[in-house]
């Protein structure tokens, strides 16, 4: 878990602020879920034979109560179970996002951490596939506003329950004639989730997962159609994209359409972006069953991904140190600061004492644009001394309004 320092903010500010503009512009209001839920809730929902659950998640017991409760090792889950809480979805649908940390125990390497951030974009009520390639659509629109290149989309279709029951037979029973090749995991899920032996990352399984049977040989019309459209739709809006039969998302709770935008440029953790549809999920954990679809970012990885391609956003310096020292000056300091505030400008006051000359030192050291000094004779008449601190100019004495629009003007020359 990390902390993310002042220098290091600015980046993290300037991608949050981007988000919230491109999820506005389509129509995606704020949601807000607690860090803390029930572990039944991720239980029932991410799936009971799934890495997160079995063996990722942080859950204890509430003191007080006795209740088991886990911090939310992804947003999904939470989300619906809010909408189904406050009946957001009775004859309405929904579009919504939400970001904030989420929490897995998971072995720390570069782009994946224990407390991690996402962007999680949810869409309920609709059941496309327009909604899913407008998903897809905003993730490419993202990816040009912050200037990123090379990301790949990866779809497949998982069909729907009816598909993947027929397919689970035919991969159990091909993956029990290769049972000496399996590693420890797989044999594990074998019977319980056959489909993530598909997503194994070991290099000794590659072999077996290549020759695995397709899901696709299982699809019905209604999933083949689904899936079909929703390429036609990608075309038509120009999305390139390539079918990855073996993604399947560490999920339970997916059906038929399944996506990532991928890198090859963050070693191993390549994926940046994933999501797609989980119309049985709302039913699932207690509502009136409801087609959905959604996908998540992330921001650690993406955050890296900028910073490979050489994005750098520097911390914003104030527009005036303020400079005082004396008695009367101090007093009169507190208020021109906050008049300056009021104005609209960055103001940093000097604090702690100390003689003009290593005050100047910090104002420079700060890296703002002007000091403003206060001195016993300027309390007296009510004015500054203003002083450019980045590029030439003289310094000048004001009133403080006078000062203000200076430093203003300078801002919008």
């Amino acid at each position: 878990m990390n902390d993310v320092l002042p220098d290091q903010a600015p980046l993290w500010e300037f991608f949050e602020d981007t988000a919230r503009g491109w999820l506005a512009r389509y129509g995606y209001r704020n949601i807000r879920m607690p860090i803390l839920e029930k572990t039944e809730l991720f239980v029932r929902s991410i799936g009971e034979v799934t890495d997160i659950v079995e063996k990722e998640m942080y859950t204890f017991v509430d003191q007080l109560n006795g209740e088991s409760l886990t911090l939310r090792p992804e947003g999904t889950a939470s989300c619906v179970r809010a909408m189904i809480e406050h009946n957001l979805l009775y004859n309405s649908a929904q579009r919504v996002f939400y970001m904030g940390p989420m929490f897995r125990h998971e072995r720390p390497q570069k782009g994946r951490y224990r407390q991690f951030h996402q962007v999680g974009v949810e869409a309920l009520g609709f059941a496309g596939p327009d909604v899913d390639v407008e998903h897809m659509v905003m993730g490419s629109s993202l990816w040009a506003r912050l200037g990123l290149d090379g990301l790949q989309l990866e779809i497949n279709t998982l069909g729907n329950a009816a598909s993947r029951g027929r397919y689970r037979a035919r991969l159990i029973a091909y993956l029990e004639g290769h049972l000496a090749q399996l590693d420890d995991d797989a044999r594990r899920r074998l019977h319980s989730n056959p489909l993530r032996v598909l997503d194994s990352k070991n290099p000794a399984m590659r072999d077996i997962i290549a020759s695995a049977p397709k899901l696709a040989d299982d699809l019905d019309d209604d999933s083949r159609r689904h899936f079909e459209e929703l390429q036609g739709l990608l075309k038509n809006a120009g999305i390139g994209f390539v079918i990855n039969e073996r993604l399947v998302r560490g999920l339970d709770y997916y059906n038929d359409v399944v996506y990532e935008w991928t890198t090859t440029r963050l070693g191993a953790q390549g994926t940046v972006c994933a999501g797609g549809r989980y119309d049985g999920l709302i039913g699932q954990i207690g509502g009136k069953p409801a087609p959905a679809c959604g996908f998540a970012m992330g921001v650690e990885r993406l955050l890296a991904l900028l910073g490979e391609s050489g994005t750098s956003v520097p911390s914003r310096a104030a527009d005036a140190y303020l400079v005082h020292s004396g008695d009367s000056a101090s007093r009169f300091a507190w208020n021109v600061a906050e008049l300056l505030r009021g104005r609209g400008l960055a103001v940093v006051l000097h604090c702690g004492g100390g003689s003009f000359k290593s005050q100047m030192k910090r104002a420079d050291a700060s890296g703002a644009r002007f000091a403003v000094i206060i001195g016993d004779d300027e309390a007296g008449r009510q004015i500054v001394s203003l002083k450019p601190m980045r590029e030439a100019g003289e310094q000048v004495q004001l009133d403080v309004e006078q000062a203000a629009a200076m430093i203003l003007k300078s801002n919008n020359p």
